[in-house]
């Protein structure tokens, strides 16, 4: 029988995680283990749910609890369900830009590099990729072309931010993600060793002379290949490509320099995905 509860107090601190907390608060690096995040629409929260993502509430629409959200709601136990008709809701300050229901679940633990890099052939690297809308992105290209995990180094937006989620349609639970270190300093060195060290050849996408067409037949024969995407507008560090074993480019037409990290994370994974 779901817990179905009717909002009257928008004050209530049930609602902070929905419409008070920050990504900061919610993340709570002092006690990770306390951190939450927001899944929206029932898919997004279907794919978390898989996933073995707990779920701690559930804010929706009142016409949803027998629609939309009916499974969701069977699948979430006894956990509260708070509930309101649209006008309503909309006081909350976003909800107009929801799908109507939403899910506060806690975040689950990360895993290891070594256990996301088991058995992968392809893995793509972001490096200090700041904008949660590019990294939802990167991960939806991700999910659907063939790569094996995704790493981020420690200065990355976090991929369970609710707007990458929100980007990525879900697929940040469906495939496997964790960091390169916890500190900035961790990336790339011992990062990059490490990935040597798992087996994997570099590739460092970047504007460069001396860089190799993403074509290349030896860059696409490599049987573990590990795809270093960097930060918007600067791109990669210097240090990062001079440490990698290839340096990649897209050839471009009609002038044009660069693509968007994550117009060329797709690019990348489609040529050198895994298939």
């Amino acid at each position: 029988m779901p817990n179905i509860i009717e909002i009257t107090d928008f004050e209530a601190p049930e609602l902070d995680v929905y419409a008070r907390l920050t990504e900061g608060q919610l993340l709570n690096r002092h006690e990770p283990e306390k951190g939450l995040f927001i899944a929206e629409s029932p898919k997004v929260i279907e794919r978390a749910l898989d996933a073995g993502c707990e779920p701690v509430s559930l804010l929706l629409e009142r016409k949803h609890v027998e629609g939309q959200a009916r499974d969701v709601i069977a699948r979430c136990g006894n956990v509260p369900v708070y509930t309101a008709e649209f006008d309503v809701l909309t006081q909350l300050t976003g909800f107009q830009l929801t799908r109507g229901v939403l899910c506060a679940m806690r975040r689950p633990p990360l895993p290891t590099i070594e256990a996301v890099c088991s058995g992968a052939r392809r893995i793509a690297v972001l490096e200090n990729v700041m904008n949660p809308t590019n990294v939802g992105a990167i991960f939806r290209s991700a999910a659907a072309l063939n790569m094996d995990g995704v790493l981020l180094t420690p200065a990355c937006s976090n991929p369970l931010y609710r707007r990458a989620i929100r980007v990525s349609m879900g697929t940040v639970f469906q495939i496997p993600w964790t960091y390169l270190g916890r500190e900035s300093q961790e990336w790339p060195q011992p990062g990059l060793p490490l990935l040597k060290q798992l087996g994997f050849q570099t590739a460092a996408m970047a504007l460069s002379d001396h860089a190799v067409s993403i074509d290349d037949p030896q860059l696409m024969a490599e049987e573990k290949l590990a795809i270093i995407l960097g930060t918007e507008g600067d791109g990669l560090s210097s240090n990062t490509i001079a440490d990698c074993d290839y340096t990649v480019r897209i050839p471009m037409s009609h002038g044009v320099d660069s693509l968007n990290v994550a117009a060329a994370s797709a690019v990348a994974f489609w040529q050198l995905g895994a298939r």
